[in-house]
């Protein structure tokens, strides 16, 4: 093989040194990040309706404990926008490193928090702070871990580069879940005394395991190529908003359909599904396996977006979700391990996998690089409040008004996909596109 074949392939390859532990930092970082923020979002469904809202019932208690939860993806867009402005001027790698050690502070205090039967109203109050501090690490997380793929990526191979900063999301559901399903069992009648706490402390070490890792991978080439024009980035948030409000709002719609998806499957689901009578335990190793199918998944769909395009996959997607809307609802509240595990699998699995796995590169496409961090960051963390925040109330609500049943519920699903399939059907292909 000649040196230009060599070189060409170089090129467009993501096999080398250097891409090798850019996509492994993306992953693990994410995947770290990850573990802490969904950690939170099962323990969520199962344990603080009892150890922090116990005093207000039943139902009153769930729906409390699902409001913390959307605290956190409040504070989402609130991070994506200060770790953007901070990473548009600043640089991507700086940013990413700052965020790994708020999440690590912000789990590890969860776990020494005491209960609300020990401390009063004190307990929710301080959970709720902890949990905005969360929202805030995880929404400058995944703006920077996507650019530093798709950023230092060739342009055929984008949208593999960046499933690696998405597919952390999965990995680190799947961490956090299998975490907390060990120490349910370990623990016993005492999981809700100690047994739900070992998790969150464990974040500690992880975090450490990442901040060594980020520390070794060098900025990207796009960000290195606008510094050294030096372009003035004062406020990349009005930038934004003055010259791409349209990228924004549909980048925005076109995720929500995403994470709708995994709040009707991970958390509202599980909760519905062990309510309804299914094993806690078991419900929470399906979760886990269902996990690892969407990780499989988000690879391929983002391996076939780049060659058939972001729109088609993503618009793909959202049809078959809506075709099964309805049957992963009656199989999520029939009250069996095999009808909750066979909706998850469905929708978390298949569904979330192929709307996950093109949705990085995307939303980053939409965006220039002076820009991209505070846009990109913009749409997908505000998608994230929306989509993922929200809807386990929301459906929660609509249960209630509907007495009992799904109808309604499926109603709202069947919606969020139908306005995401639109939205990406308004947006330019960015397969392919120069990112200057």
């Amino acid at each position: 093989m000649t040196s230009t074949k060599l070189d060409a392939n170089a090129q467009t390859s993501l096999n080398t040194k250097d891409m090798r532990r850019i996509l492994g930092s993306s992953f693990i970082g994410s995947a770290i990040e990850y573990y802490d923020f969904m950690l939170y979002a099962t323990a969520a469904s199962l344990v603080f309706d009892k150890v922090f809202f116990a005093n207000l019932g039943p139902g009153f208690a769930l729906f409390a404990s699902f409001a913390t939860l959307a605290v956190g993806y409040v504070a989402r867009p609130l991070g994506g926008v200060v770790f953007g402005h901070f990473g548009d001027r600043l640089g991507r790698k700086r940013m990413l490193v700052l965020s790994m050690l708020i999440m690590g502070f912000g789990t590890a205090a969860i776990g020494l928090l005491p209960t609300t039967a020990q401390a009063g109203i004190a307990a929710p109050i301080t959970l709720v702070v902890l949990r905005l501090v969360q929202g805030v690490a995880v929404g400058g997380e995944w703006g920077g871990a996507a650019l530093m793929a798709v950023e230092h990526a060739p342009a055929s191979r984008r949208g593999f580069a960046a499933a690696f900063a998405n597919a952390g999301g999965p990995a680190g559901a799947v961490l956090g879940t299998l975490g907390l399903s060990l120490f349910a069992a370990v623990s016993g009648k005492d999981f809700l005394v100690w047994g739900w706490r070992v998790p969150f402390l464990l974040s500690a070490l992880l975090i450490a395991v990442g901040l060594v890792i980020r520390l070794k991978v060098s900025e990207t080439p796009a960000f290195r190529r606008l510094d050294a024009a030096g372009e003035q980035r004062k406020t990349p948030l009005v930038d934004v908003l003055r010259n791409h409000p349209r990228a924004v709002l549909l980048g925005l719609a076109a995720t929500t359909a995403f994470y709708v998806c995994q709040a009707m499957t991970t958390v509202w689901g599980v909760s519905v599904a062990v309510e309804s009578g299914a094993d806690k335990n078991g419900v929470l190793n399906i979760k886990a396996a269902a996990a690892v199918l969407t990780l499989v998944v988000c690879f391929y769909s983002a391996r076939l977006s780049d060659r058939i395009g972001r729109r088609r996959v993503l618009i793909g997607a959202s049809i078959l979700g809506a075709v099964l809307a309805y049957p992963m609802l009656w199989l999520m509240t029939d009250g069996t391990l095999w009808g909750f595990g066979l909706a998850i699998v469905l929708g978390n699995g298949l569904v979330q996998g192929f709307l996950y796995g093109p949705i990085a590169a995307y939303v980053a496409e939409q965006f220039p690089t002076r820009n991209r961090y505070t846009g990109a960051s913009l749409a997908y963390q505000g998608a994230a409040m929306l989509g993922a925040g929200f809807t386990p109330m929301i459906v929660a609500g609509l249960s209630l008004a509907g007495g009992g049943t799904v109808w309604l519920i499926g109603v709202f699903w069947v919606a969020i996909l139908a306005a995401a399939a639109v939205a990406v059907r308004a947006t330019p292909e960015g397969r392919g596109r120069e990112l200057d």
